[in-house]
This record gives structure tokens, C-alpha cells and sequence, in this order.
């Protein structure tokens, strides 16, 4: 076992440089990394071991202070953790590095098991597919701790927010934790479909693709009974046969309307009643008054929403700037509910919202971060009612530069409440008895202010991927009607681009102010990633331009050329997956899709809560009456934005696994059918699947493809047999058959029709040289599972 680093400034340092460092790293692997010389640049492998064990202290100003260095070796040390982070080793998370699939050094836990000595074991909330298991983190508490309440006690089920330490004791699980803060209470407990056995006990099915089956003796069952969805306390691991569980809850028939839905709400711990205190904080609410609020009542603002939306949380009205310093120039308002006033800081509404971080929306329900007393009624600015909202005025040139911005607070009366179709027919030359009226006065001005902003968006060039979203509509039972892809109009693109500008001026303003917010953060793709882009394109005859400095702009390109060829799909596909993903932070590094350097979500705090703080930030910096930011919160903004982060990834894996069990249950009964897909992915294992005109992906063994062996190009994102030189590309279409579908893990299977195509000579010469050197291929299956 390794010793844990101490402050290398213990160690008295002797010998030259060179001398010292070589000594220092031979040390380090023998096991001994606390005897690198204090005030040297630590070699690579010292600076890995280090992130490793110390995933709290891994930032760079943690590490300088622990090796001692000062001046210029911090600049070494910076290109050192760069130069790391280059070749894949390392990644950004938030302020600090890690290990590419490791934990990050605060995350939020769910405490889920017992080992077979009684310690708690918790997996992180969200975790990829991609990125296989879960990894298992021992919850360490001392009787110490306990009894003194130095830190909050989790239990079985919880959710917590946790600080994450390496393991050293090889035996356990790779990592333990100590709780920071308990999220919710019973959020995590393991769900099920019970299935009766012949000797009066049962087994728990489990809903998760990763789930493992367990068994519940005939005590244990409570009222549950076969077919039922429950939720079931875990015993202890067992030595020998399945783990026990014992029924907590019974959630209803699995084959229940809209038992699916419920299914990702109760797997994924969303938080979906909501508590009395709340219900009564939201009934009791008062509309708004006048005090600290400007009267624009008479201004025309209008709603655009899609026609089904039962919130309306912004409105827009645009004219030309009658100033003749700026002739052409356009002045846009964008209103936003004004939550603010009614949630306040550490109100039951306000803890409620917080727990769920933003609201998640499935097909046939929505679970609102906010009651339907605020979210639907007082905040909604509905047609012809006065409401309170959140106000910027934003000026732009005729070039579509932003020339300056107000904020205000106001009294509104929404003018019209339009659908976006609704709104695009009447630009389009076919307006209805609503829009015809407000065509010369109010859609045309918004349409020719858009044309403006359009010019400042082009020449900014943000990324431009073209993945349409696929939107699945029901039958009245609840099950799948059809998939219909949206058509994108026109109004949509306007109502985003002046949401964009408005959460662009939010950030600017609080920044002048100096007023600390949570940012949106993207960041650019490491160049790990832009590296395997950079090779896939290369089959395709495309280049990505080299250098650390990647704007939105470059992949533009790229995307430009594909378009219209047989490759377009899988080149955006490509593109997106090359992309990091945007997460809340209080550390501004800019947006790079957008490419902007302040962003904040300002323009939907009905449903998200990082714009919530960013109208309290507003209403505290800007003086304009109660329900401000308080201190406490602004201490608390890191937790904030990794609560929100992490939220904001449930929400979207229950949404996704949602489609994915809507969709198996929908071919369930089709097995055996042939369909027209196309390869979505491919990995060393196999080929993932999309069926287009169902939405739904599914998976196809490679020990399935033939006999022939299959090695996998991750360049050429490819599966290629090595006699045949027949293989399969993203992208391709082919021919499948559905084998298998299991609808409580929402996975499908399918069988390869298709005989492949002939693959790139290059990619075969390629493995087939690098076999005959005896170089094992990455990714490729080892000869013993030939086929």
C-alpha cells in the first residue's frame, strides 16, 4: 500500500536538480511519493499518482502548494497538467483534474446497499451508459462523528452530496466518501416488478439495465402482488444466492396507464409530490403588487409557446430605435416571470425547488419544479392578466451588435398568447383572426428585429448542429401513437435568439456589478476528443484544423460540407459527441456552442432553478425591492451549481429511459419483425441501432455478426471482418430483425440482416500490419473469442 502525500516541504531536498527529480520519481513508484524534493516540478507519473489519491486537493493552485512551487515553476507546473490533459490522461472537472471515468471530488451519492459487513455503499446519481458500471463508494462515518453531529448521518435510500476520497485499501471499493450534506431523505431505494414463485415467496425483476435480481420472501411481501411496481428496502449482500429484499412501497401495476413514466420518476429519485408545506406556502401566495415596480402595462408583449404549454414564462415585443445615433437599429424587450417574489431564499417553496433543481418532462406528464399555484397561475404571464415580471430592454445596431441593455421590474399585460405555428402561418402570409390584427404591429417588428439579431448570431457563429428532435405522441392510453419530428420555424429560432441575448445581458450586468451568479459553462472539446473527430473525419476525406485555441466556428465547416451527403448524420453525430457537456458553475470559462463568454440561464426560472438565482442576483445587485440574493446563498453557490448540474443529468436520463421503455413496449409485441435502420454506434462489442421512424436504438452483439473476426477502427467508427473485409460504419443503412425486446429495462435487440459492405483498404492493411507485428488493436477481441 502506498503512502498518503504529506506537504512535500517536510522533505529536505540535497543533490542537483536533475539528480533530485529522478530520485524523487523513482521513490514515487517504489511506493514512497511523500519523498519528492520539496520545490520541484513533480514528473508526470508523481502528478498522476497525486490526482488520483488526492481527488479533493487535485486543482492546480492544490498541487502547487503541496509540492512548494512559487513563480515560474508554477508556469511549468500549468503546461505539465496541460500537457496531461492533452493526451487524455487527465480532464477538467469544475475547478479541479481528474482521471478520465473518475469521480469528482464532490459528487452526489445514492446510498443504495450494505456490504456484507453492514457499511453503507452509495453510486453516483447520474452515470453514463457509455461508461459502464456504476463504481461503488463505500460511505465512511466515524462513531466519533456521529455522536458528536460534525456530520450529517446518511442513510439507507438517501441522496447526499458527498466528498470523495480514493480508496487505499485495495480490498473495498475504489473510492469512500464522507456526507457534505443529505439532498433527500429514502430517494434511492432499489425498485422492482415483483414476480410470483411457486413456493409462496417472489423475485424482484429489476427496471435498470444494470439492476440485479433479488428475492423476496413470502413475510417480506407486504400487499404486493405479481406484476406489481414496488419499491423494497436491500438486505445485506449474501455470501451465497440472491441478495434479500423486503417491500417498502407498492407503486401500482407495471402494466398500469402511465406506469412508465413512473418507473424513471421513482428509479431515478425525482421528486414528484409535492410536500403539504409547500402546497399551503403556494396557495397562500398574493398576487403581486405595484411596490418597486415600473407600470408596462400598455406594452403589446406577447407569448410564443408551443400550443400545448400550460406556462408561459416569457413574452417579447420589438421596434425600431427611434434614436438617430443608431438609424437601422432595433430595440428588443424580453419580459420574464418575476419568481423571485414569490419563491424566497430558505421558504418551503423555495427548499422544494431546490430539491428538484428544474422540471422534468415525459411524454405524458411533466413533474414541475414549482407548484401549479406559481408555475401555471401567479407566474404565468397569461393573455390580457396583469402579472409581475423580470424586464430587459436590449438595444442593437443595424449590424446586429448589442449596443446596451436595462433591466427593470415591471407590471405586464401579455397583449396575446400565440403558438409558434400560429404566429409563423401569419409571417408566412396566412394569418387567423388573432394574428391578423397584431401582424403590422407586433409580429412583423419581431420578425424584422430577428433578421437584425441574425446578423450579430452569424457573424458570432455558434455551433450548428443539425440533430433533429424527435418528439413521441400518445394514444389515450397512454401508449405510443406515433414519433413525429417537429418542423423548425422560423419563430422558433427568433424566440431562442432573443432568449440567448436576454441570459447574455443577465451575466453582464451581475458581472459589472460584481455581483458572484451561476454561470451556464461549456467547454471546448478536450483535445483527446478532437483527436478522434480529427481521425474519423480523415476517413471522410475531411480535415479539423489542429491547435488548443478550437472555436464553435471550426466544426461550422464541417458540418457545412457534410450536409447533403450520405454522411451528414453521422458527421453531426460525430461532432455532438466530440462536445462537453454545459453545466451550471459560479467559475466563468464562456459557452463554447454559443460562442459567448457570459452566459447565465435567466429566462426560465418556472422551471429551472439556476435562473431563479439569477433573478434574486438581479433584484439584490440592481436594488429593485425584496426577494434578493442573501449572503448565505452566495456562499453556497459551488453546491448550488453541482446540486443543479447533477439534477439537470437525472432529468434527462429519466426522460431518455422513458422513450427507451415506451418504445420496447411498443415493439414488444413485433418480435420477429424486419426493419430499415441505421448504425448509431459502434463499439468493440457490437452495433447500436436507430430505427428512425420509432426513436428507439437497440443493440446487436458482435458475436452475433457472422463467423468471421470482427475488429473494431474506432477512426473509421467501424466494425470490420477480417477475412471477408466486409464490415459496418456509423451511419450505414441496413437491414435488421427484432429478437428480443424487454420493456421494464427498455432495451431491444436485434439480428443483422445485412450482409456489410466492403470497407476501407486502408483500414484493413492497417490491423492486418499491425497484427502481423504482433501489436494487440485497441478495442479488438482477444483470439480466444474468434468467431
Amino acid at each position: 500500500m502506498s503512502k498518503k502525500f504529506r506537504d512535500p516541504s517536510e522533505i529536505p531536498g540535497s543533490g542537483n536538480r536533475k539528480s533530485r527529480r529522478a530520485e524523487g520519481a523513482a521513490k514515487a513508484k517504489a511506493g514512497n511519493p511523500a519523498a519528492l524534493i520539496h520545490g520541484e516540478v513533480p514528473p508526470r507519473d508523481v502528478l498522476m499518482q497525486f490526482i488520483t489519491e488526492n481527488p479533493d486537493r487535485a486543482s492546480k493552485r492544490e498541487i502547487a502548494k503541496a509540492f512548494g512551487l512559487k513563480g515560474e515553476q508554477r508556469v511549468e507546473l500549468k503546461q505539465a497538467l496541460k500537457d496531461l490533459e492533452n493526451d487524455g490522461l487527465v480532464q477538467k472537472s469544475r475547478k479541479s483534474l481528474t482521471r478520465p471515468g473518475a469521480l469528482p471530488p464532490v459528487t452526489v451519492l445514492d446510498i443504495t446497499t450494505r456490504d456484507k459487513d453492514g457499511e453503507l455503499i452509495g453510486r453516483p446519481a447520474e452515470w453514463p451508459d457509455e461508461a459502464g458500471a456504476a463504481p461503488a463508494v463505500l460511505i465512511r462515518q466515524s462513531s466519533s462523528d456521529r455522536s458528536k453531529g460534525k456530520t450529517p448521518v446518511g442513510g439507507l435510500g438517501d441522496r447526499v452530496l458527498a466528498k470523495i476520497f480514493t480508496n487505499k485499501d485495495r480490498s473495498g471499493p475504489a473510492y469512500t466518501a464522507r456526507v457534505i450534506k443529505i439532498l433527500d431523505r429514502h430517494v434511492g431505494s432499489v425498485m422492482g416488478v415483483v414476480r410470483m414463485m411457486p413456493d409462496g415467496g417472489a423475485r424482484l425483476m429489476p427496471i435498470d439495465r444494470r439492476g440485479e435480481e433479488m428475492q423476496i420472501d413470502a413475510s417480506d411481501l407486504g400487499e404486493a402482488k405479481d406484476g406489481d411496481l414496488v419499491e423494497v428496502e436491500v438486505g445485506r449482500a449474501a455470501r451465497m444466492g440472491l441478495t434479500r429484499a423486503k417491500v417498502l412501497t407498492v407503486v401500482g401495476s407495471v402494466a398500469s396507464e402511465k406506469a412508465i413514466s413512473m418507473i424513471a420518476i421513482h428509479a431515478h429519485g425525482i421528486p414528484h409530490i409535492f410536500p403539504q408545506s409547500v402546497i399551503s406556502e403556494a396557495e397562500a401566495a398574493k398576487p403581486a403588487s405595484m411596490s418597486h415596480r415600473e407600470d408596462w402595462r400598455d406594452l403589446p408583449l406577447i407569448t410564443i409557446d408551443p400550443h400545448d404549454a400550460k406556462d408561459h414564462d416569457d413574452a417579447v415585443y420589438a421596434e425600431l430605435d427611434p434614436s438617430p445615433d443608431n438609424e437601422g437599429g432595433v430595440i428588443v424587450t424580453v419580459a420574464i416571470a418575476d419568481v423571485s417574489y414569490y419563491v424566497r431564499p430558505k421558504s418551503a417553496l423555495d427548499r422544494e425547488a431546490l430539491k428538484r433543481g428544474n422540471s422534468v418532462y415525459f411524454p405524458d406528464r411533466v413533474v414541475p419544479m414549482l407548484p401549479e399555484r406559481i408555475s401555471n397561475d401567479l407566474c404565468s404571464l397569461r393573455e390580457g392578466v396583469d402579472r409581475p415580471a423580470l424586464a430587459v430592454r436590449m438595444v442593437f445596431s443595424h449590424e446586429g451588435r448589442k449596443a446596451g441593455h436595462t433591466f427593470h421590474r415591471i407590471m405586464m399585460k401579455s397583449a396575446a398568447k400565440l403558438s409558434y405555428q400560429q404566429a409563423q402561418a401569419a409571417i408566412d402570409g396566412k394569418p387567423d383572426d388573432k394574428t391578423g390584427p397584431l401582424l403590422e404591429p407586433i409580429l412583423k417588428p419581431l420578425w424584422h428585429a430577428y433578421a437584425v439579431m441574425k446578423r450579430g448570431r452569424d457573424r458570432r457563429q455558434p455551433l450548428e448542429l443539425d440533430m433533429p428532435e424527435r418528439k413521441i405522441i400518445l394514444k389515450e392510453d397512454g401508449t405510443v401513437d406515433r414519433v413525429h419530428v417537429p418542423e423548425r420555424l422560423d419563430a422558433h429560432k427568433l424566440i431562442e435568439e432573443m432568449m440567448i441575448q436576454a441570459n447574455v445581458s443577465a451575466a453582464e450586468t451581475l458581472e459589472k456589478k460584481r455581483q458572484p451568479l451561476i454561470y451556464r459553462i461549456h467547454d471546448a472539446p478536450t483535445l483527446a476528443k478532437q483527436e478522434v473527430l480529427r481521425e474519423f473525419l480523415a476517413t471522410l476525406g475531411m480535415s479539423l484544423v489542429k491547435g488548443g485555441n478550437m472555436r464553435s466556428n471550426s466544426f461550422n465547416g464541417i458540418l457545412a460540407k457534410a450536409e447533403g451527403t450520405p454522411h451528414q448524420t453521422m458527421v453531426n453525430e460525430m461532432v455532438l459527441r466530440s462536445q462537453s457537456q454545459a453545466i451550471y458553475s459560479p467559475d466563468n470559462i464562456g459557452h463554447f456552442g454559443l460562442n459567448l463568454m457570459k452566459y447565465a440561464h435567466f429566462t426560465s426560472p418556472i422551471r429551472r432553478y439556476a435562473d431563479l438565482i439569477v433573478h434574486r442576483a438581479l433584484v439584490g445587485s440592481l436594488g429593485l425591492g425584496e426577494g434578493g440574493i442573501t449572503p448565505d446563498e452566495e456562499a453556497s453557490l459551488e453546491d448550488i451549481a453541482a446540486e443543479i448540474s447533477t439534477f439537470e443529468r437525472r432529468a434527462m436520463a429519466a426522460e431518455r429511459d422513458t422513450i427507451n421503455r415506451l418504445i420496447a413496449h411498443h415493439l414488444a409485441g413485433r418480435i420477429g419483425d424486419e426493419f430499415e435502420g441505421q448504425v448509431g454506434g459502434v463499439t468493440k462489442s457490437g452495433l447500436f441501432i436507430s430505427l428512425p421512424q420509432f426513436g428507439a436504438d437497440g443493440f446487436i452483439p458482435v458475436s452475433t455478426l457472422g463467423r468471421d473476426y470482427y475488429i473494431y477502427d474506432e477512426a473509421h467508427q467501424a466494425l470490420t471482418g477480417e477475412k471477408s473485409g466486409l464490415g459496418y460504419q456509423l451511419g450505414d443503412t441496413v437491414e435488421v430483425r427484432l429478437v428480443e425486446a424487454v420493456p421494464l429495462a427498455g432495451a431491444l435487440r436485434f439480428e443483422m440482416l445485412s450482409e456489410g459492405r466492403k470497407m476501407p483498404v486502408a483500414t484493413r492493411s492497417f490491423h492486418k500490419a499491425g497484427r502481423r507485428n504482433g501489436r494487440k488493436q485497441p478495442g479488438t477481441r482477444p483470439p480466444r473469442s474468434r468467431r
